[in-house]
């Protein structure tokens, strides 16, 4: 089983910052993809970054220039640096940790954190 932890939300105004994490622990061989979702009263669950093994990474269209994605391999943790925010971007944030289950097989699995909330006033 694999544990997602995430951390770094709150309460901000208009215009200001805040940097996200997620750490995964457990079993597994090798992590593949990190992203981050989130999804807002009402509405349904929106990929907002996600990043490559490799560290290429890719964001939605309503994102991007605010909001940087990043990992840090040695850690098993994937950041999101959210700046500009709007109250738009008021949601409950989810990180998504592909892994590969084991070095004898190409098998993954999908793991989520438990949420962490970011709410911008206007």
């Amino acid at each position: 089983q694999v544990q997602l932890v995430e951390s770094g939300g709150g309460l901000v105004q208009a215009g200001g910052s805040l940097r996200l994490s997620c750490a995964a622990s457990g079993r597994f061989f090798s992590i593949n993809a990190m992203g981050w979702y989130r999804q807002a009263p009402g509405k349904q669950r929106e990929l907002v970054a996600d990043i490559t093994s490799g560290g290429s990474p890719n964001y939605a269209d309503s994102v991007k220039g605010r909001f940087t994605i990043s990992r840090d391999n040695a850690k098993n943790t994937v950041y999101l640096q959210v700046n500009s925010l709007k109250p738009e971007d008021t949601a409950v944030y989810y990180c998504n940790v592909r892994v590969r289950n084991s070095f004898t097989s190409w098998t993954v699995n999908d793991y989520w954190g438990q949420g962490t909330q970011v709410t911008v006033s206007s």
